[in-house]
């Protein structure tokens, strides 16, 4: 249970790191210092009351000129400052080594700022000039004549014209691929081409060149590469817009009746009254145009489930129609996802009507199992009775002629709404899959339906509805959850906690965007590795990151893995990292119904001595499909700064953790050790800054620590969960 006073328990324990300091004035310091944007700009606020409360009114330091003049100086020696350099800094003019950092890191995004808006002025003008000259071209074709006659030119009299054209077509080419570098620079990736999924599922050789950390989900640059392409696509779009269109409201239409009818349509599974099947035939003789016949070695995958879940009905839509926020909530399940073109915007202040071609890739959290990619339109409807519809179905017949891994027939959700602010969601996913690449371990996983279906979209919608709620809700006493804690202290924990989550879940899977290496030969108990640089984001460590993950089959049912990893006490068991003694739960914040469902804030009493000031933020999250368990250390001075209503976005996060998954449909019963009993599939993934420079090279010493590291953890989850088991 939480102690009324945290950081008086911290002072307890560690008296040489919390001397001469109470909670108090730790947590007034933090908010007179406070941060990155008041530092420089904030009045001086030296003459107030030093009695004044913090939760009442902030009072802000402003930096000296003498301490500016040192600070500009070192940046322009080094922009990037290690620890022991900061802390030199911090002594020589008196301030908090958490103030320098936060200065370092203003510094770098005020600059970064600078250049992406001259950037953006150069694409500008560049746009401005192509536009011009292509307007000129156009009335210089319209406006051509005959060199003979000097009657209107017809084809085959236009040499020089057409030769001249062609000139400026090849200028034009030219200045298309500058502007592509110049906005590949701009989103802080390089050019990519479009990826071949053929290759996804192969195993790669030992090539750990270090990628950039810093792009954003939803980018051009992230998601289809060069920006040509995207034109292109983009025109070829509008050249098709009335069978996109055609094909969209036949699609709303089949969702509409595969939600609402029963037999023959959908048939209840033998083993389990309350799931159905689609019925084939019946599908086919109900749909017969669809979106054409199924290619060969692509496998009919169907379902359909439904649940009541706390968030208002037109929240949902917001969230589905909108590619970030969709995203973030399902971040278990899409991995990358964009919005290419709105084709319709609707016809009322809402989402009634609006159309979107998008492109996305779903995800199951492992990096064995290939993702799958859909390039879809989305149409949402408002029907009569007031529900809304939200459908997605595959464009991939109209984008290449080659046979796509998974299409998309129609699939989506029916949105009803109901009194006090909750929905009904009945969910439909029916799709054609290749799940040729899919490894032993997790076949029956999702042959089943379950990795990819509509029971876990459900399952994810009704737990993330939960969380939302939780930290939207402002009726939770404040000794709840601590004797210090705030209103805005808790959401801002709860927030950190949501970008460790989503963090977390965009690099364990298998997107195309990562390049996963393997270590230790092949199967299910293998290792990849890949490596990032993480340069100008706050949020994360300065220097080359090593990414790891290894997944394994348990015995052992889910629920019970879930418990044995979040519970502090047996943390020892396995944490080799931490070399925890004790860990005390310092903060606990409630996320849904299940108990296991919640935000904490551990401080791990750790043999190394060096570690005393570190604390672990963790998120558990469980439900019928799936459960995580995630979490990333970070300094008490970090903490001090959000607890006090600070912005977490500036607390440098590393998750690593754990998702568990069910084996397959079945249930476990005792003696029966074989996949789709009801066992468990774990996914072990850690990131560690194995170097702060992110221009070095990573030694393959740093390489074979981690998968050492990784292997043992994975040893230690087998043997104690099972030995706990017996």
């Amino acid at each position: 249970m939480f102690q009324p006073n945290v950081f008086e328990n911290l002072h307890q324990h560690h008296p040489v790191e919390m001397n001469h300091r109470t909670p108090e004035n730790n947590v007034d310091m933090l908010i007179r210092d406070d941060d990155h944007d008041s530092n420089m700009d904030a009045p001086s606020s030296d003459g107030q009351d030093p009695n004044l409360q913090p939760n009442k009114k902030k009072r802000f330091h402003r930096h000296t000129q003498h301490q500016i003049q040192e600070l500009e100086a070192s940046f322009k020696e080094c922009p990037h400052p290690d620890d022991k350099q900061r802390k030199e800094l911090s002594r020589r003019l008196s301030l908090e080594p958490l103030q320098v950092k936060f200065w370092f890191q203003n510094k770098r995004t005020q600059l970064k700022a600078q250049h992406e808006r001259y950037d953006n002025t150069q694409l500008r003008n560049e746009n401005e000039k192509l536009r011009a000259e292509n307007m000129r071209l156009k009335e210089a074709l319209t406006n051509a004549t005959c060199p003979n006659c000097g009657g209107p030119a017809a084809m085959g009299e236009m040499s020089s014209a057409e030769q001249h054209l062609r000139i400026e077509n090849t200028r034009l080419r030219e200045e298309i691929d500058r502007i592509s570098t110049i906005a590949a620079k701009y989103v802080g990736k390089q050019p990519l081409t479009y990826p071949d999924v053929s290759s996804h599922g192969s195993s790669r050789s030992l090539d750990l060149q270090a990628s950039n950390f810093n792009s954003q989900q939803g980018t051009v640059g992230e998601m289809l590469g060069a920006s040509d392409l995207l034109l292109s696509m983009a025109g070829q779009t509008q050249n098709e817009k009335p069978i996109i269109i055609e094909l969209a409201i036949a699609a709303m239409e089949e969702l509409i009746r595969m939600a609402q009818v029963g037999e023959p349509l959908w048939v209840p599974t033998s083993d389990d009254s309350s799931h159905e099947t689609l019925n084939e035939v019946e599908y086919m003789r109900s749909f017969p145009r669809g979106i054409g016949p199924k290619p060969m070695g692509l496998k009919s995958e169907a379902s359909r489930e439904s649940t009541v879940v706390i968030m208002n009905h037109m929240s949902l839509v917001e969230i589905l129609m909108d590619v970030n926020q969709w995203s973030n909530v399902f971040c278990g399940m899409v991995s990358r996802a964009m919005t290419l073109e709105v084709l319709s915007t609707g016809v009322a202040d809402n989402y009634n009507e609006v159309l979107q071609v998008m492109t996305a890739e779903y995800q199951v959290p492992s990096p064995l199992i290939p993702t799958r990619e859909n390039y879809f339109v989305r149409y949402c409807k408002q029907l009569d009775d007031g529900t809304w519809v939200v459908v997605d179905v595959s464009l991939d017949n109209l984008r290449s002629s080659s046979i796509p891994r998974c299409r998309r027939r129609p699939s989506g959700c029916l949105i009803q709404e109901l009194p006090n602010g909750c929905s009904k969601v009945t969910w439909v996913e029916n799709v054609e899959v290749d799940n040729g690449a899919i490894p032993d371990i997790y076949k029956v996983l999702v042959n089943s339906g379950i990795a990819f279906g509509a029971r876990r979209w459900v399952a994810t919608l009704e737990r993330q509805s939960e969380r939302l709620a939780s930290g939207m809700a402002s009726n939770i006493p404040v000794g709840d959850v601590g004797g210090i804690m705030t209103p805005e202290g808790r959401k801002g924990i709860l927030k950190l906690a949501e970008r460790m989550v989503l963090s977390y879940c965009n690099g364990v899977g298998a997107s195309t965007a990562h390049t996963w290496t393997s270590l230790s030969g092949s199967g299910p108990d293998e290792v990849r590795v890949m490596t990032r640089k993480s340069m100008d984001d706050p949020g994360r460590p300065h220097g080359i990151v090593l990414s790891a993950a290894t997944s394994f089959w348990l015995p052992i049912p889910p629920k019970q893995v879930f418990n044995f990893l979040r519970d502090e006490n047996s943390r020892s068991e396995w944490d080799l990292l931490s070399n925890c003694d004790l860990v005390q739960e310092m903060v606990h914040i409630a996320t849904g119904r299940d108990p296991g469902n919640c935000v904490s804030l551990l401080h791990i009493n750790s043999a190394n001595s060096s570690e005393d000031n570190m604390l672990m933020l963790q998120e558990c999250s469980s439900d019928s499909t799936g459960s995580y368990v995630i979490y990333a250390p970070v300094d008490i001075s970090s903490m001090n700064v959000v607890l006090s209503g600070g912005d977490p976005d500036y607390v440098a996060l590393l998750p690593s953790g754990f998702a568990i998954l069910p084996d397959g449909p079945g249930h476990y019963e005792g003696g029966v050790f074989e996949v789709g009993t009801g066992g468990s599939l774990i996914t072990v993934a850690f990131q560690i800054l194995v170097h702060s420079v992110p221009t070095a090279k990573i030694s393959l010493g740093s390489v074979a620590k981690v998968n050492t590291l990784i292997m043992n953890t994975a040893e230690r989850i087998k043997s104690s969960v099972v030995s706990n088991n017996q």
